[in-house]
């Protein structure tokens, strides 16, 4: 990882993707990649995917969004579409 600053936690190998959606966050922040996730309370109410990641900028051609009944699904998506994108997420 370039410009590892030291601040990367140990990784639990029997989490899943939640434990690591934030250090994932960074890391598309360090390779200049504006990202979030999201969470709709409504749309959750409506039984409709309440997750939404969007991230754009730096190295992808065009924006990307990701959505999911959960926060695996929506992560689990992402980061297919990131990685289709070219981006190695290191997760």
């Amino acid at each position: 990882m370039t410009g590892n600053k030291g601040r990367w936690p140990k990784i639990d190998q029997d989490g899943g993707i939640e434990d690591v959606t934030l250090l994932i966050l960074e890391w598309l922040g360090e390779q200049g990649v504006n990202a979030m996730i999201r969470v709709d309370a409504e749309r959750a109410a409506d039984n409709a995917p309440a997750w939404t990641f969007a991230a754009s900028g730096g190295p992808l051609a065009h924006g990307m969004r990701a959505d999911g009944t959960s926060v695996q699904q929506c992560m689990s998506a992402a980061l297919s579409q990131l990685r289709e994108a070219g981006l190695s997420v290191p997760f």
